[in-house]
């Protein structure tokens, strides 16, 4: 396993990206931070570049402008770099779908590692597909 897998199983550092959505994914992601749920613990770190990013959590819809950006955001992270879909936008564009904007799902942009349905997720929901993540990576040896 290299060191950089190895890292992905202990620490992890996660860019937030809100493609274009009703902001409720976006303040329970904020939740996790608080004492409550408090995934610092854990090793896990929003950060505020993409660069230094090991996660990839999006949340909202994918427009017509924002999935070329999705796209190189995701190009610039160091690889392997896991992808969280969260939220019913992200994973099958939700409430939204059908709409005169939105373009298509995430998954059609990026590969998506973990999705994390609900309208919002529970931060429970959320842990436990970052959880899903790091199984993923530790089978991948």
């Amino acid at each position: 396993m290299s060191i950089k897998v190895k890292a992905l199983t202990k620490s992890l550092w996660a860019f937030h990206l809100a493609t274009g959505s009703c902001n409720n994914c976006d303040i329970e992601i904020l939740d996790l931070l608080t004492p409550r749920f408090d995934v610092e613990r854990f090793g896990i770190v929003l950060v505020g570049s993409i660069r230094h990013a090991d996660v990839l959590l999006v949340t909202g819809v994918v427009n017509k402008k924002i999935a070329p950006r999705l796209k190189k955001l995701y190009e610039q992270t160091s690889k392997p770099c896991l992808v969280v879909a969260v939220g019913a936008c992200a994973c099958g564009q939700g409430i939204f779908r059908g709409g005169y904007n939105t373009f298509v799902p995430v998954d059609n942009v990026i590969p998506v590692d973990v999705y994390v349905p609900g309208c919002p997720p529970k931060p429970e929901a959320m842990i436990l597909g970052v959880v899903k993540a790091i199984e993923k990576v530790k089978s991948q040896k």
